[in-house]
């Protein structure tokens, strides 16, 4: 896994700045931060407390509030599994057992050579289809742990 640099001041007030004329402009400014990064960093906060006006503790509640926003690196691939209803019904918490065991992390984390980071996310739309997950962009439905084998294993997990 290689060493990841953080962002410095100036370019995370690059981005404040590019976001800060519009109208409600934290959620831009975060997203913004993510794609950037992918991560919202720690640094970030007080920057953007500064510039909007608010306290950390708001900033930090935004961020906190929104699952999708992550506060360290994510690895290569981020594998979000359904932990909805439906998923859970038809084995998804089974599946997601098996494979946070086979990654040996825990929700959030990332595998030992960089390549997935797991989070839990609470209802892709694939109801019918369940257990779904998300390979970064790409939706699997009715999974069981061989074709979550196989998606770990395009990853590079």
């Amino acid at each position: 896994m290689t060493d990841i640099v953080p962002p410095t001041a100036d370019e995370m007030r690059e981005i404040i700045a590019a976001h800060q004329g519009l109208e409600g402009p934290l959620l831009p400014i975060l997203h913004a931060m993510q794609d950037t990064f992918g991560y919202v960093p720690e640094d970030a906060v007080a920057l953007i407390a500064d510039a909007l006006n608010q306290t950390r503790a708001e900033i930090h509640g935004t961020i906190s509030f929104y699952h999708d926003f992550r506060r360290a690196p994510a690895g290569r691939h981020v594998l979000k599994i359904c932990r909805a209803e439906a998923c859970q019904a038809m084995g998804g918490a089974q599946l997601a057992a098996a494979t946070l065991g086979k990654l040996g992390v825990d929700w959030h984390g990332t595998n030992a050579n960089g390549a997935v980071t797991v989070e839990p996310v609470y209802c892709l739309g694939m109801c019918a289809c369940a257990p779904a997950a998300m390979m970064d962009d790409r939706v699997a439905a009715r999974l069981d742990e061989a074709g979550m084998g196989e998606l770990l294993a395009e990853a590079g997990a």
